[in-house]
């Protein structure tokens, strides 16, 4: 199969009569069934995919100039996304076997551009985890060495794109949930700014930090589906009513300007950081600087306090917003509950998994009138000063640089005995969903085990434009 490194190529030999969305849809389906052992997909919609490459062939032919801007993209989505008529599980046996009766609006507007999406991909359980390994459905396996997890919790969406069984992924990114897998498996991850993409249809997690994210090949899809999916919806009161901007326009310059990036030598120097990972990121700094760009180390005093602030609120949010799935209205019910407290316990124990309650346990006790203010409270606070901080150095930056893993993809089954020291897996993802901001990995390289290494960026508000166009330079003239 030639494996085509952008959508525009795709529609240029679709235009052309070179290829016909049919025969890249068999190409894209005969490449999940090679790699079924990799258990990417929690659902593939073959038939479906089939059908409307049919319906694309025969608008290509006869009305071309209806086409929609996604025309010949084929893409997945994460199993916490939304789309009418198809299952969404989240990966947990406590929606086992519901139907979604309503699309994602991000879902819906893609729809609408003639996207193709191919299936729905495995994740952590409720978007919970930083391997792929909490899912119902068994762990995703990292294509380029299947004995390594692929990250999480977006891992099956990291892996989708690959093993090239599509072109592009959604996923959802809480702390870092799209661009860890990506930096794992080699790919590009990008989230964007807290209600640039509506969250509707989107399972919550943790509401205040959710962000449903993009995984790809290359930039320019990543601005193209950005584009189609941003702005308000009324669905969605956290939804941004700001102008969307042209981002595939912002490429075509080149971003021929010197920048100002910030890092933090906090972060480089940090005891859990992997020794090649902070010589390569040491090494693409002086990079940057030999391209022109003043590249600096500021001072970042609360690095250590990221990852228990973070925890302390999701998993607050996660206790209230996972109180849903009780076993009563929807999904998994446990047959032989014999009463209405019966049926909420026994539901809830058999549905969710382990790391799952441990979090709603945790959530719920920080919530707890007792301890509310020594660590809800306090967690608010610090979240404050963080995004404080981080906006403060971006009024003076241009970006802020940092790598986005202190390791490289682990062994499977290597840290799940241990989950703080799963958690400190997100200790330099997380701070860009506590300020809300915009932040993409990179690939950077190869470790000198083999496995992808990448690097993150991050930007001010709404700057995903000059984050897009700046990541796209990189990515051309520096690594």
């Amino acid at each position: 199969m030639k494996v085509y490194p952008t959508l525009r190529e795709i529609q240029a030999d679709l235009l052309t009569g070179k290829q016909t969305v049919s025969g890249m849809v068999e190409q894209y389906l005969s490449h999940i069934d090679s790699t079924n052992d990799l258990n990417i997909y929690v659902e593939v919609y073959a038939d479906e995919a089939r059908q409307k490459a049919a319906e694309l062939d025969q608008k290509i032919n006869t009305a071309p100039d209806s086409l929609g801007k996604l025309f010949g993209m084929v893409t997945s989505i994460k199993d916490v996304i939304c789309q009418e008529g198809h299952g969404v599980t989240a990966a947990s046996k406590i929606l086992e076997g519901f139907t979604s009766l309503y699309s994602a609006t991000a879902v819906e507007r893609m729809l609408a551009e003639d996207v193709i999406i191919i299936g729905r991909t495995n994740c952590d359980q409720f978007a919970m985890g930083s391997t792929n390994e909490n899912s119902v459905y068994g762990p995703t396996l990292n294509a380029a060495d299947p004995e390594k997890v692929p990250g999480g919790s977006s891992g099956g969406a990291a892996v989708s794109v690959q093993a090239d069984t599509c072109l592009t992924a959604l996923g959802s990114d809480t702390g870092g949930s799209v661009r860890q897998p990506a930096a794992f498996c080699g790919v590009l991850g990008f989230k964007p700014t807290y209600g640039r993409i509506s969250r509707y249809g989107l399972l919550a997690y943790a509401s205040s930090f959710d962000q449903i994210g993009i995984l790809g090949r290359n930039i320019e899809d990543i601005a193209c589906l950005l584009e189609v999916m941003a702005g308000e919806d009324k669905m969605d009161s956290t939804s941004s009513r700001r102008a969307v901007d042209n981002y595939e326009d912002f490429l075509k310059n080149n971003f021929n300007k010197k920048v100002k990036i910030a890092y933090f030598d906090t972060a480089v120097e940090h005891k859990s950081i992997d020794a090649d990972i902070r010589q390569q990121t040491l090494n693409f700094i002086d990079q940057l600087k030999a391209d022109g760009h003043t590249v600096e180390a500021v001072d970042f005093a609360y690095l250590d306090y990221i990852i228990p602030a973070y925890y302390v609120l999701t998993t607050a949010e996660a206790s209230s917003n996972l109180s849903r799935y009780d076993g009563i209205r929807y999904g998994y019910r446990h047959p032989d509950a014999k009463s209405l407290q019966e049926t909420y316990e026994k539901s809830r124990t058999e549905g969710f998994s382990k790391e799952v309650k441990r979090r709603i346990m945790l959530g719920t006790f920080v919530l707890s009138a007792g301890y509310y203010d020594a660590y809800y409270a306090k967690a608010q606070k610090v979240r404050r000063l963080i995004q404080d901080k981080t906006l403060e150095i971006l009024d003076e930056y241009d970006f802020i640089l940092m790598p986005t893993s202190p390791s490289p993809a682990f062994d499977l089954g290597e840290k799940t005995s241990d989950p703080v020291e799963m958690y400190l897996a997100d200790i330099y993802t997380v701070q860009a969903n506590m300020a809300g901001i915009p932040a993409i990995n990179i690939p950077l390289g190869t470790h000198q085990n083999g496995m992808p290494v990448g690097i993150q960026l991050m930007a001010k508000h709404f700057k995903e434009a000059d984050l897009l166009a700046y990541a796209n330079y990189v990515l051309k003239n520096i690594i």
